[in-house]
């Protein structure tokens, strides 16, 4: 091809280029002209979903270094150990045979086994320079109600130190460790309420026994619940921070710092189905742990404010019911009781109310309403927002330091999942009957689980699972102590007496 044709060839392509271009900004200046023009005087459009504000400052990328060298020294390895120990079996006493053999060579041969010694390992976050360590409950648990024979803190710098519980919460699960020490690292708290999706933050820890680790990730949401710590607690409280930091085994306890490295939260949790790390982790809030802390140092324990209602502990059936109500969104908490004595209750909160807000925030699981009380004292004071026949209400609630009527609420909430209509056998009763006392089933509900029973109304319950008890309190906990959903329920029908009856049970998982 000669010279001058593609000369004239490049000359006829820009022509036309410039050509378009004018003629596309005379016939459609539309959205794209005026959104150039205000960026150029400064101005864009309120609702254009823009980002102009983050590039102004030239696009230098974010810099984790100085966070992460100011953290790092006041997060901590935590190492526990639980000695070898012999655990009863209860197989008690079979034959003759093992009479003989316990002769010879001890009276519980047969009855214990030799636990062996276990080790575990997580992270902790130094608060305080005189030695005060926030972590996780159960980074220093001996796999039930107890603590850890022994625990040991190793700071970055490799120095070694005892450690002693101060106090622990199952509910929140956290702990607070107390190490003997001076002018120690520590971390300042920032504010989890100015968290915001999408903000960078930095999770630091001893992740599979590694030396102390440092990863970033965005805040991927906020409030989020689980299901995680009902597994330690009958009361859980859940409002996770969500990140996509990587955090694997050995992170629980360690610290999540925003890029001021300030702590935004303490690592808890991780999605895990494989076993390890699946893109998300989640984090308490430092809120919730900042009043959690100081209740545990101050006193041993936590100081809960109580609201004081029952609400459907499965959220398919809590959503359910919000709906019958006529909530316009469906979203809130269902108000199955509320006790007479509880500070719902004296507040004006009512049965088949509907909980919308706790402080001004929106809720909609009892999990969401439980974390916004949870860094409440009782005796606070905070507005609640309820929904009663379409119309919204606001009710100032002092919360106090039980729920209220423990019988009441355990009767509601029992009996919901059950399928019927329970009270505490009257005493008086339960002497007429010949028995200590029980839990009486006044009514059965078409459809509940009781009623795929053959247990028939006026049915007094002795025992769950072999566990006597004798009011509806004790027969909630047994309930929820029954492993694989299977729950035999024995008792006796006054009108038959010295005939005990036994109705099995498989409660569907929630």
């Amino acid at each position: 091809m000669k010279l001058k044709q593609i000369l004239l060839i490049v000359a006829v392509s820009a022509a036309s280029a410039i050509g378009s271009v004018i003629v596309y900004s005379k016939l459609a200046p539309g959205k794209n002209t005026a959104l150039i023009q205000a960026t150029q005087e400064g101005k864009v459009p309120a609702n254009y979903a823009g980002f102009y504000d983050n590039i102004t400052d030239g696009g230098e990328p974010v810099d984790f270094t100085k966070a992460s060298s100011a953290a790092v020294p006041a997060v901590v390895h935590i190492k526990t150990k639980i000695p070898a120990k012999k655990v009863s079996n209860n197989l008690g006493r079979r034959n003759s045979v093992d009479d003989f053999f316990e002769r010879f060579f001890g009276d519980d041969i047969f009855n214990q086994r030799i636990q062996p010694e276990q080790r575990a390992s997580g992270s902790g976050v130094i608060i305080s320079e005189d030695g005060y360590i926030v972590t996780n409950n159960h980074v220093i648990s001996d796999g039930g109600e107890g603590v850890a024979d022994e625990i040991t803190v190793t700071l970055s710098n490799k120095k070694t130190y005892k450690a002693r519980v101060i106090g622990k919460d199952a509910s929140s699960d956290l702990a607070v460790l107390k190490i003997d020490g001076s002018n120690l690292p520590f971390l300042l708290y920032g504010n989890s309420d100015n968290v915001k999706l999408g903000q960078w933050v930095l999770a630091i820890g001893y992740p599979l026994t590694l030396e102390t680790t440092v990863t970033a990730g965005i805040v991927s949401a906020k409030g989020r619940s689980i299901g995680v710590n009902s597994r330690q607690s009958n009361t859980p409280i859940e409002s996770f921070i969500q990140t996509d930091a990587a955090v694997n085994q050995g992170n629980s306890g360690g610290a999540l710092i925003n890029t001021d490295g300030q702590l935004v939260g303490i690592n808890s949790a991780i999605y895990a189905p494989t076993g390890t790390y699946a893109g998300y982790s989640f984090a308490i809030p430092v809120n919730i742990v900042k009043k959690i802390v100081n209740d545990l140092i101050q006193y041993g324990d936590v100081k809960r404010g109580f609201i004081g209602i029952s609400y459907p502990s499965n959220e398919s059936e809590n959503e359910r019911l919000v709906k019958q109500t006529g909530v316009a969104d469906g979203q809130g908490v269902y108000v199955l009781a509320v006790p007479t004595d509880g500070a719902a209750g004296q507040a004006g909160i009512k049965k088949g109310d509907v909980i919308t807000k706790v402080n001004g925030n929106p809720v909609s699981t009892g999990l969401e309403m439980s974390a916004q009380v949870a860094s409440f004292k009782p005796g606070d004071q905070l507005p609640i927002t309820y929904v009663r026949n379409n119309k919204e209400y606001t009710a100032s609630v002092i919360l106090k330091e039980s729920a209220g009527k423990v019988d009441e609420l355990a009767a509601t909430t029992i009996g919901e999942t059950l399928g019927a209509d329970l009270e505490t056998l009257d005493k008086r009763k339960a002497t007429q009957y010949g028995i200590e006392g029980g839990v009486l089933v006044r009514k059965i509900k078409a459809g509940g689980a009781f009623s795929k029973t053959r247990m028939q109304e006026g049915f007094v319950i002795t025992s769950v699972n072999d566990t006597d008890i004798t009011k509806i309190e004790q027969m909630a906990a047994a309930i929820r102590n029954a492993r694989g959903g299977s729950v035999y329920f024995e008792g006796i029908y006054p009108e038959a007496p010295g005939a005990v009856y036994r109705y099995p049970l498989i409660l569907a998982d929630e």
